[in-house]
């Protein structure tokens, strides 16, 4: 995978390391160079400065002050006098030949050296100096010079990598603000000021693309709520038709023949109602949330599907645990109508999976994270493996009972999702059947 910010440090690292090589090479080839021309003017210097009262090698040859400094392991002192007689030489020196006035380089068995000579009215003066010498002091020269270039390469690299994440932080920022969104929001990215010119054509390209999300979206969320709401019609009609032409005798057939076409009509119309309540929940935006009455809410629900729940012969009830008072309201900030139909489907759900003489309770309760619901039945539970799959669309159980839709559940979930509240499953251990609990309200 290609990365902008690898690419950019990669070649400025490398950019930065082959200049800084070339500029080192160059400031140490243009040091030794300087360094080989300060040593010639350094033995030109030793042989004007030599004193001219030298008569004799022997009397030269002993230690003198005058030569403090100079007549040492690095330079050889040679002097002729007129007549051609060597008068003085250097202390610990090899001998050299005398060679004409002037600067050269000679080579003497293994070695090589530096020969300056100078013609003087009454003697001949030559100085020498090892290469080997030269060589070292230059390269020690030399090596001092780079010392700034060896501190701003990484000073340089550590400007290179913080100016490179400054540069960048727009593109990580946008793709933060990106991964943080809400799945259901389609709203366009800001463009403000810290948007640099050069991603601004990208953001509005973005925004582009999510207004046509959002058209899509909505278009075909009002295509599965008009689908709904004009089948819900007919089929009622349908079943009304049904019911009237089985009351008056003029449909004939087995009892049982209409009781499964009654209750496969009454399925689809089930399903229909809940294709309809799940599209208008997408297609809900989020509103600002109310204060509502949950305890209310639970004897609304409690009350509607009292007659369901008597038919069934299933004990359906409303329970109250750590209530601040007798008449505590359990407040919760939430879109009441969504809230409605989360309780209703969890209700339905329930009843629809519990046996005959079975149990369902409806729980509020209070917690540190706030208001809790709980719905406790005691039907056959959820497999395990299925607990996580059963809050998909359409999905419904192996030993799934009843006439549900596979919607319910589903339902219950994008509400719960939609009011940032937490919806959990579990099997109840001890008395057997499922407990479905929404927390954070």
């Amino acid at each position: 995978m290609t990365s902008i910010r690898r690419w950019l440090l990669g070649w400025l690292i490398f950019g930065l390391a082959a200049a800084s090589g070339v500029a080192g090479y160059g400031i140490f080839h243009t040091a030794r160079q300087e360094a080989s021309e300060l040593f010639d003017y350094e033995l030109r210097t030793v042989a004007l400065s030599l004193p001219a009262r030298l008569e004799s090698a022997i009397s030269a040859e002993q230690p003198s002050p005058d030569f403090h400094g100079i007549d040492d392991d690095r330079i050889v002192i040679e002097i002729w006098d007129r007549t051609g007689n060597l008068v003085y030489h250097s202390l610990k020196a090899p001998a050299l030949e005398r060679y004409s006035a002037g600067i050269r380089t000679i080579v003497r068995g293994e070695y090589h050296w530096r020969v300056f000579g100078l013609q003087q009215p009454d003697r001949f003066i030559q100085v020498a100096q090892p290469f080997s010498v030269r060589e070292d002091l230059a390269m020690r020269l030399a090596l001092h010079t780079l010392w700034p270039l060896w501190l701003m390469v990484p000073a340089t690299i550590v400007l290179v990598l913080f100016v490179v994440a400054r540069g960048l932080a727009p593109i990580r920022d946008l793709s933060h603000a990106l991964s943080t969104r809400s799945i259901d929001s389609l709203q366009p990215l800001q463009l403000d000021g810290s948007v640099p010119v050069e991603i601004r054509p990208l953001v509005e390209a973005l925004n582009d693309l999510l207004l046509r999300l959002n058209v899509a979206s909505q278009q075909q969320r009002t295509f599965v709520a008009d689908a709904a709401h004009e089948l819900r019609s007919p089929l009622t009609a349908l079943k009304l038709q049904l019911q009237a032409a089985a009351r008056n005798g003029t449909l004939k057939g087995e009892g049982q023949t209409l009781e499964r076409v009654e209750g496969r009509l009454n399925r689809i119309i089930h399903l229909v109602q809940q294709l309809l309540t799940l599209a208008r929940e997408d297609a809900q935006p989020a509103t600002s949330m109310k204060p509502v009455s949950l305890r209310r809410l639970g004897e609304q629900a409690v009350g509607d599907f009292s007659l369901i729940a008597e038919a069934r012969r299933v004990d359906l009830g409303l329970e109250c645990v750590q209530t601040t008072s007798p008449a505590d309201p359990y407040t919760v900030l939430a879109e009441q109508h969504s809230l409605s139909v989360l309780l209703n489907n969890l209700i339905d759900n329930a009843i629809r999976h519990t046996p005959e003489g079975g149990k369902v309770d409806v729980i509020l309760s209070r917690t540190e994270n706030g208001i809790g619901l709980e719905v406790v039945d005691s039907g056959p539970g959820i497999p395990e493996k299925e607990l996580e799959r059963v809050l998909d669309r359409f999905y419904r159980g192996e030993g799934a009972h009843g006439q549900g839709s596979g919607l319910g559940l589903a339902i219950a979930a994008r509400i719960a999702q939609r009011h940032q509240v937490k919806l959990t499953l579990r099997n109840n251990s001890s008395a057997g059947g499922l407990s479905v609990s929404v927390t954070g309200l």
